[in-house]
Formats: structure tokens, C-alpha cells, sequence
């Protein structure tokens, strides 16, 4: 899927634009700490966040994490540019954000009202990113089958994905009780960040994306370079765990 919604963008200029953004919006965030006759904090203390490493799903489910693969490997194809969506890890990014407290929005408040808000104010709503994906999933899963002869979405054909990812995003499909257009918006978002966030959430791996658009990382000194305007900037990424030639070390 080189363009989305017929955009005359391509692929690396949408990735591009989209970077900034994601870069530093995470679904990741601090517990608040309340005062009570004691400091809030405590010297050198900090939340760091914990490295995704290998292993089993722990979200989806075997048919689950199939699909999402094949969804994040059209929305991101591998090309001349990068790795596809798959092998960049954008399908772990996101098991582990929706097994962690992004997946119950643990740490937002939902008690509601949830009336409609403005799009800058984002999604007003009770259901929860664990409930929207195992939901929407599911209605997908059996619409494929449904359409293409028993064939789920990850058996079809490549332009078959597409069409169908396509019409997804346009709110062509009915997918039963689950929100059509809000799903595949809230699995494209959560694609990017996983292409684009730091390795140590579990995508974007080898720092794969950074390297595409030139971003430097978590580097913590540009004084060097600063000055040099509309110039690449020589040195390769960093992540917060460090880089691999580093031996892990930051």
C-alpha cells in the first residue's frame, strides 16, 4: 500500500511527516504521585521503561497475531526503503502496548461522560484498545472468510489485502458490532508508532526507520552539529538502550 486514500504523498513522505508526531507521542506515561507529608519523588529514582524482549504473544491469540502481521506488513511494505511492517516488529510494538496499560488505558481517566469531542481531543469512547482490537479482529476475520471463500485475511492475495484494508479505512465494510473506520484508524496509528518509537518498546527494529528519515535518536549532545543547517547529520541512531556495536550500552 505505497499511497493511502489515493494521497499523491509517497510512502517516505507520509512516513516522514507522520514522524515527528509519533516520535514524541507515546503511549507510555508516568504514574502520578500524590503529595502526603512527603516528597513525591525520591533521589535518582526513576520509571524506566522496561526492554520488550523475544518470546510468545501476549495479547493475541495464534489467528490474532497472524493477521496483524499481515495488516502491518500492507500498511508498511517492505521496499528499497526499509523493512516491511512485520520484520520491523510493529505487530510485537503492539501485542505489548495492549498488554500493558495502553490496552486498558490504565492510566486515563474513564469514567465519562464520553460524549463526542472534537477530532484534536481524540477518542471519546468506553471501549478499550484490548476491546476494539479482539472486536474488530474478529468481525474482520470472519468478513474474510465470509467474502473469500473461508480464506481469512492473512491467506489472501496481496492486492486482495489491500482492496480490503481499503475499504476498512473508507468505512465500506460493516464489520457487525465493532466500529470500522475507528479500528483501522486506531491499528494504522498504532503501526506507526511501532515503526517509529524507540526499539526498546519492540518495533522499529535496528532502528530501521530512524535510519530512513534521518533521525538521530536519543542522543544527548548536538552541540557539535547544531550549526550546520540543512545538512544530514553524519552519525547513526541511538536508541535508549544504546546501540548494538555499544554491547547494549547507552
Amino acid at each position: 500500500m505505497k499511497k493511502i486514500s489515493g494521497s499523491s504523498l509517497s510512502r517516505r513522505q507520509f512516513l516522514a511527516s507522520t514522524a515527528v508526531s509519533i516520535l514524541f507521542t507515546s503511549t507510555s506515561g508516568s504514574l502520578a504521585r500524590s503529595f502526603s507529608g512527603q516528597l513525591p519523588w525520591s533521589p535518582f529514582a526513576g520509571d524506566p521503561p522496561t526492554p520488550v524482549r523475544p518470546g510468545p504473544w501476549l495479547f493475541f491469540t495464534h489467528d490474532e497475531a497472524q493477521t496483524i502481521e499481515a495488516i502491518v506488513d500492507r500498511i508498511i511494505p517492505a521496499d528499497d526503503l526499509s523493512i516491511g511492517g512485520k520484520d520491523a516488529g510493529c505487530a510485537v510494538f503492539i501485542d505489548r502496548q495492549l498488554a500493558g496499560f495502553f490496552g486498558n488505558f490504565e492510566r486515563l481517566y474513564m469514567k465519562g461522560p464520553f460524549a463526542k469531542g472534537f477530532p484534536q481531543q481524540g477518542l471519546q469512547s468506553p471501549i478499550l484498545p484490548t476491546q476494539r482490537y479482539r472486536a474488530g479482529l474478529a468481525a474482520l476475520d470472519d468478513y474474510c472468510r465470509t467474502t473469500f471463500s473461508g480464506r481469512a485475511f492473512s491467506a489472501l492475495a496481496l492486492p486482495e489485502q489491500d482492496k480490503v484494508l481499503q475499504e476498512l479505512e473508507n468505512g465500506s465494510i460493516d464489520l457487525d458490532d465493532a466500529d470500522t473506520k475507528t479500528f483501522f484508524e486506531l491499528v494504522l496509528q498504532n503501526t506507526m508508532e511501532g515503526f517509529f518509537a524507540d526499539p526498546i518498546y519492540g518495533g522499529n527494529k535496528d532502528m530501521v526507520s530512524w535510519k530512513m528519515i534521518g533521525f538521530p535518536g536519543a542522543r544527548y549532545d548536538y552541540r557539535d552539529f547544531v550549526g550546520n543547517h540543512n545538512q544530514p547529520y553524519p552519525l547513526p541512531p541511538v536508541s535508549i538502550m544504546g546501540r548494538g556495536d555499544w554491547g547494549g550500552k547507552g
